[in-house]
């Protein structure tokens, strides 16, 4: 796992951007898994700007869902296929067809969830899976305690998630469903490079955990350890309960330029 410590969430959008770039350019038409949420945000206005400079050609480029609510339309402006549609893939110019998630509405939700799993992998696998952390230690809506080799499924949510997801209702907890469909854990880390991003002192001790603490079901990031290509960039508040800090910052600034991420 590498850890590259930035400055801010600009900083570390603009550096995740640049990844998404440099790997569209050797391969035009990857897959990109794309996580919701705030988080996110700065790497799709970065790449959307480097789109728009024409700095970085993604029209070839696909688009794959972590996660999705369960019982919401999918023209609700709160499911997640609104939103990746809204933040990411009108952004960059790309057509709904370019677009892949699981179907939160169907009659049979479980089969929704296999037949996700078996998309991804027809679709050739996702090339570079973007994701968020919660609080607690999730990535996509794995819940602490979740099986580390977990498919796409159904699972409920915790009441701290969806209070921490009501501000995405007008602040009503009541609108946010209790179920999702999400990537499971084992789904994830067949993506070839999984890139996680955290900003803000709430995440500090998620971080420390996932980075720095054994591999647990209780801290479902933990499992990005065992990737062989795992990257999770954090701004300076995020890193703050990283015991080994400096150590991340001497490795960082001494990897060659040709690297990447």
């Amino acid at each position: 796992m590498e850890v590259v410590i930035v400055p801010d969430a600009k900083a570390g959008g603009e550096l995740i951007a640049g990844a998404i770039g440099a790997l569209l350019s050797r391969k035009p038409d990857a897959l990109l898994g794309v996580a919701t949420g705030s988080t996110p945000l700065p790497i799709y206005q970065a790449l959307a700007a480097k789109v728009r400079s024409g700095e970085v050609d993604a029209s070839r480029a696909r688009i794959c869902q972590l996660d999705e609510y369960v019982g919401l339309p999918a023209g609700h402006p709160e499911s997640y296929r609104s939103v990746v549609l809204r933040e990411v893939v009108v952004p960059l110019g790309l057509s709904e067809e370019s677009f892949m998630g699981p179907d939160g509405s169907a009659e049979d939700v479980q089969a929704a969830c296999e037949a996700y799993d078996q998309a991804l992998a027809t679709a050739g696998g996702v090339d570079l899976q973007l994701l968020g952390i919660g609080t607690d230690g999730h990535i996509g809506f794995n819940e602490p305690c979740s099986s580390l080799a977990s498919r796409t499924r159904i699972k409920t949510l915790t009441e701290q998630t969806r209070v921490d997801n009501a501000r995405f209702f007008d602040n009503d907890i009541s609108q946010v469903p209790h179920h999702v469909i999400t990537q499971g854990i084992g789904t994830i880390l067949e993506s070839r490079h999984p890139i996680l991003l955290a900003t803000g002192e709430g995440k500090a001790e998620a971080v420390a955990l996932t980075v720095e603490g054994p591999v647990a079901s209780f801290v479902p990031a933990s499992a990005l350890q065992l990737h062989p290509h795992a990257t999770v960039v954090v701004d300076e508040a995020a890193a703050s309960k990283l015991k080994l800090a400096d150590y991340f910052r001497a490795t960082y600034a001494a990897k060659p330029r040709w690297q990447g991420i």
